[in-house]
């Protein structure tokens, strides 16, 4: 049976520390609440205070309940304050040897059978508990920022800790309405392992100019439906903090993705740690405050994209599920569109799918009938190439096979008028290799669409080294006419959204593979600990594992970066057709 607990002790009362003794308050537990002098205490007193102020206005909490809860705390400056707590947790700043000797402090002082944990969030637990004379009483118990609104906790043993202090401790975060997964003692742990590389990779990307930080963000948000971009949650962790978790991360495991990208050091150097400093990657309006404000790096939001070229009829070459719904949103935007599939059957179909899907939305109250029927009008199906001669922009959404895009945009080529834009919506191949099979390289760039292209908000616009500026502006111009939100960026692998997207997915299979975690708890600990809408390996199946694995090996490809190499995991259910949910088995399977 577990044991109860009934005093509890906090040492340290930064935003972190505070949230966690507002947990065990809220909970009816006895609170000692220990920082290092008066003004600090007062300090974490005043977030403690705001806290619950905000969750009474909220309606969250009643009077009662925030007075009882305020109650439940007292403070002090002594960690001696603790002698008769159950379980102390700490959450002093990231600096091991701080917290080792906080550790030793508490090992005199505290109970023998007295827990003792650590909120770290990146640093051994091993080594901070052989700093005791009761290494298998202490465990790690990760909270995550904010700790009143965040439901996981990462529970963490060492080689040593005690299986009853584990089980003690899962079933307290359970009674606190948590959600626990207990792992073992490795730098990141899950969720921090997993974020922490992409929040490096997409540092990398804006300091190397690929794109810009907006644009970087709203990718990820739109297109993965992420809550924050990386750069966003950056500035909101901290500069100086991210730096700290990825260096640990990297002198623990030696991973290159985990090596702090230079701009990190820079910015913490000319002191733009991000929010808490009033500067970051953003500006915002005040230090602490989250309103970003315009710097210099912000753009127009009124910019009109200069010369861009008439477009009021499309084409689009392909009759998959991306095509159909790439054909639905031109039309409904008002372009005439003709689209080429191989079949009268092909042609039938597709026509048929756009139609299902305006009705769904006639019937949702989302398009009126006369809007429907306009929409239908402008749609025009064949079977010939020959017949996208008059277009002035042309999409191809074919096979993500390069040597048919490349004969498609050679037949393209010859068949369409000068001047005509030439756009993939390739995922993942050089759009580069695509404009060369065509005698007008200047023409072409890359229009990539997210599934389903009716509903998804994002396209990514790729412009190649021989792309004209003008083309690139008539792209941005229709997009926007589309009602998308268009990302710029060069003609590199994976793009903005699978560049980042795809490294993460290959680091959740790499930790599952190491039998470090399983596949419940590393999707429990990105969807509660960091927001995402699916785990990763959720989404894997959703994608498909062969698709994803063509991904992966494009980026390693390109990038020759040894991280990237596709798990041995992936390529073996690819190899055993356990491709996902599309075959019923992939990392889970499906009735």
């Amino acid at each position: 049976m577990a044991r109860e607990f009934q005093q509890v002790g906090v040492v340290g009362l930064g935003t972190m520390g505070a949230g966690i003794a507002e947990v065990f308050a809220r909970n009816g537990l006895s609170v000692v609440a220990v920082e290092a002098d008066e003004r600090a205490v007062e300090r974490g007193r005043g977030h403690l205070e705001n806290s619950a102020g905000r969750a009474l206005a909220r309606g969250k909490l009643t009077q009662p309940e925030h007075d009882a809860l305020l109650a439940q705390v007292t403070y002090a400056t002594d960690l001696n304050a603790l002698a008769d707590v159950d379980l102390v947790v700490e959450a002093v700043p990231e600096h091991l040897e701080l917290k080792r000797a906080i550790f030793t402090q508490l090992d005199k002082i505290c109970k023998p059978d007295a827990i003792l944990a650590t909120n770290t969030s990146s640093l051994s637990v091993t080594e901070i508990a052989v700093a005791t004379g009761r290494p298998g009483k202490v465990v790690g118990m990760h909270f995550f920022n904010p700790a009143p609104v965040m439901k996981l906790v990462e529970v963490i043993r060492s080689v040593v800790t005690e299986q009853d202090v584990v089980d003690d401790v899962e079933a307290f975060a359970q009674k606190l309405g948590k959600v626990d997964v207990t792992i073992g003692d490795r730098a990141g742990f899950i969720a921090n392992a997993l974020l922490f590389g992409y929040l490096n990779h997409a540092a990398s990307m804006y300091e190397s100019r690929y794109a810009s930080r907006e644009d970087i963000d709203a990718a990820m948000k739109l297109g993965c439906g992420l809550p924050m971009g990386p750069l966003a949650l950056l500035d909101l962790i901290g500069l100086d903090t991210a730096y700290e978790i990825l260096d640990t991360m990297y002198k623990q495991g030696r991973d290159r993705l985990h090596a702090p990208t230079p701009i990190f050091k820079q910015m913490i150097t000319a002191g733009l740690l991000g929010r808490k400093s009033g500067r970051g990657f953003y500006s915002y309006d005040a230090a602490g405050s989250p309103n970003v404000v315009a710097d210099a790096q912000t753009p127009s939001p009124d910019a009109v994209p200069a010369g861009a070229r008439e477009v009021t009829k499309v084409g689009i070459v392909g009759s998959g599920t991306m095509a159909t719904g790439i054909i639905e949103v031109f039309a409904k935007a008002g372009y005439q569109v003709t689209f080429v599939a191989r079949s009268e059957d092909k042609c039938a179909s597709v026509l048929k799918s756009v139609t299902r899907s305006l009705e769904k939305a006639v019937q949702r109250g989302k398009l009126a009938e006369a809007d429907r029927d306009a929409t239908l009008s402008r749609i025009t199906a064949t079977s010939r190439l020959d017949d996208l001669a008059p277009m002035q922009l042309v999409v191809e959404a074919v096979v993500e096979d390069l040597t048919v895009k490349q004969a498609l945009f050679s037949n393209l080529d010859e068949i369409c008028a000068p001047g005509t834009v030439l756009a993939t919506t390739t995922s993942s191949l050089p759009v580069i290799e695509c404009a060369m099979a065509t005698s007008r390289p200047s023409d072409v760039i890359g229009m990539h669409f997210f599934n389903p292209a009716a509903i998804m908000k994002l396209v990514e616009v790729v412009s190649t080294v021989a792309t004209a500026p003008d083309v690139e502006a008539t792209v941005l111009g229709v997009s926007n006419k589309l009602g998308k939100h268009a990302v710029r960026c060069g003609d590199r692998a994976g793009f903005i959204v699978n560049a980042l997207l795809f490294p993460y997915l290959n680091d959740a299979i790499k930790m599952l593979e190491a039998h470090y975690a399983t596949a419940d708890d590393i999707d429990s600990a990105m969807k509660v600990g960091c927001g995402y809408p699916m785990g990763p390996f959720e989404l894997l199946d959703v994608v498909g594992n062969d698709v994803s694995l063509a991904i992966e090996r494009e980026l390693y490809l390109e990038f020759r970066e040894p991280g990237f190499a596709p798990a041995p995991l992936l390529e073996q259910l690819v190899t055993a057709g356990r491709l996902g949910r599309k075959t019923g088995k992939g990392f889970r399977d499906y009735s």
